[in-house]
């Protein structure tokens, strides 16, 4: 038989009402505070426990680590960073930058002949020059820096033929055996043209398919030719250059065999002439850093495009 006590007819029932009811005071007050805290609305308190698991109104205020290339966001608005994209991660680019400064002060050097499989070459030549005295060998290697940190942001690993760090050359077959030992995804060298006066715009060259001598692009070549076309269309959506009207019919693109750098190369590989430092109108953009930077992200964007579809 229970007590009158424990049944709470005796004097402990006013008692264990007033503990009950404190506590609950004191529960709500908790809560609320915890709600205020949060700056929370109506909707918080159901959502802001008594365990301190804040809201998700409330995660959403706070200062989220930076990073990344873009931003998930649910529907409560809590911001989650995402990984930056690199598409390039894992893949090897070389970089050729067209000739050297230093190259006229070594003709004899320079002037020696290589073998390039169907003939014999000069080792490399001093490029050419805008009519005001800036020469190609400043264009290409300025142009190859500015795609190295485009490529390597997308991460690409980038090996350059030339960085300024040699008295004159690399010749053209070595130019060729660099990018071969670098067992490059893709390997393009940088050049501008020397063309007639009256001509303007840029172009792009793929080797021939041949096996002669030392030199054997059949297995090269029509993926040469894919890169050159999806660099010609990248380059002159980037820098809104128009295809070269003085050679190849307009189109922007030859195939040679007579290049040995193309014709040495055991990975795909182009040139790029992006313009004719002969015209006045080209020699102004080449000049011009802005536009050199457009040039480079063409280029950037057309390995880009053809190494992501290769893969």
């Amino acid at each position: 038989m229970f007590s009158n006590e424990s049944r709470g007819g005796g004097r402990g029932g006013p008692l264990l009402i007033a503990v009950v009811v404190a506590v609950a005071v004191c529960v709500a007050g908790l809560a609320g505070f915890r709600w205020m805290r949060a700056g929370g609305t109506g909707d918080d308190t159901a959502r802001a426990g008594l365990d301190g698991t804040p809201s998700a109104t409330s995660t959403a205020t706070r200062q989220l680590p930076s990073g990344g290339a873009g931003r998930t966001t649910t529907p409560r608005g809590y911001t989650r960073p995402t990984a930056v994209t690199q598409p390039l991660k894992g893949m090897v680019v070389v970089l050729d930058p067209g000739h050297n400064l230093g190259n006229a002060h070594h003709t004899t050097e320079i002037n020696r002949l290589v073998d390039i499989g169907n003939g014999r070459k000069a080792c490399d030549t001093t490029g050419t020059a805008t009519n005001a005295g800036y020469p190609e060998a400043s264009y290409t290697l300025d142009v190859s820096h500015r795609v190295r940190a485009l490529l390597q942001a997308r991460g690409a690993k980038v090996v350059l033929t030339y960085d300024g760090d040699r008295s004159y050359g690399p010749c053209v077959d070595e130019r060729a055996r660099i990018g071969n030992a670098a067992h490059a995804d893709a390997a393009i060298s940088i050049h501008a043209d020397g063309g007639p006066a009256t001509g303007s715009g840029f172009h792009v060259i793929a080797p021939k398919s041949l096996h002669a001598g030392i030199a054997d692009t059949r297995a090269i070549a029509a993926p040469s030719y894919r890169l050159a076309t999806t660099l010609r269309g990248a380059f002159a959506a980037a820098t809104k250059e128009h295809y070269a009207d003085y050679l190849a019919g307009g189109t922007g693109l030859t195939v040679r065999s007579d290049l040995g750098g193309l014709n040495l190369s055991t990975v795909p590989k182009v040139f790029i002439e992006c313009g004719n430092m002969r015209n006045a109108h080209d020699a102004g953009e080449l000049t011009d850093p802005a536009w050199r930077q457009r040039a480079a992200q063409g280029i950037a964007d057309g390995l880009t495009a053809f190494l992501e579809h290769a893969t």
